[in-house]
């Protein structure tokens, strides 16, 4: 009677795990007028609480910021105004699209931002909404709303920023 060869386990190899951890977050959706409209004084980022419609939706990417924003109610971090769109293939067990959803913050995290939320014209917007290791993550910034002056002068700095670099770039191709 032969031996028989002892059977490999069907485990993952670790070399696979690791490579999961490496990587990058997938970025689903970006705020561009964030930065144009308010001044960014800190950010976090926050796990968010979904239905698993919700999810897939996500994942098609059929998301919009609309006039989302965030809140501080009774000591738990609240989004509000994020659209996401129905997922077809739910039917009766969908989501609603424009409702409020949690944030997860750390208790620590939540009591520095409702303290700096006290001074007067600051806000929580989100910045991106994206997936880390698989879980929903959104990046939430403390801002302040620019005034025309302050977006005139960021405007103004970017020209000569940007004029500077292809004089830089013309110098360095003439060989001066």
């Amino acid at each position: 009677m032969a031996k028989s060869k002892p059977v490999a386990s069907p485990k993952a190899s670790p070399a696979k795990a690791v490579e999961k951890k490496d990587l990058p977050p997938q970025e689903i959706l970006y705020n561009k007028k964030l930065r144009h409209d308010f001044s960014i004084i800190d950010t976090w980022e926050a796990g968010l609480v979904l239905m698993g419609s919700e999810v897939k939706s996500l994942r098609a990417k059929d998301v919009q910021w609309g006039d989302a924003h965030a809140r501080i109610e009774k000591g738990q971090a609240w989004l509000y105004g994020l659209h996401i769109g129905e997922y077809r293939q739910a039917g009766v067990w969908g989501h609603q699209p424009q409702q409020p959803r949690k944030m997860l913050l750390s208790r620590k995290e939540l009591d520095r931002i409702s303290g700096k939320l006290d001074a007067k014209g600051l806000t929580l917007i989100p910045e991106r909404l994206l997936f880390r290791r698989g879980y929903a993550k959104v990046v939430i910034c403390l801002c302040k709303g620019k005034t025309h002056e302050d977006k005139r002068g960021d405007l103004v700095k970017k020209a000569q920023t940007r004029d500077v670099e292809r004089e830089m770039v013309r110098r360095s191709k003439r060989g001066d």
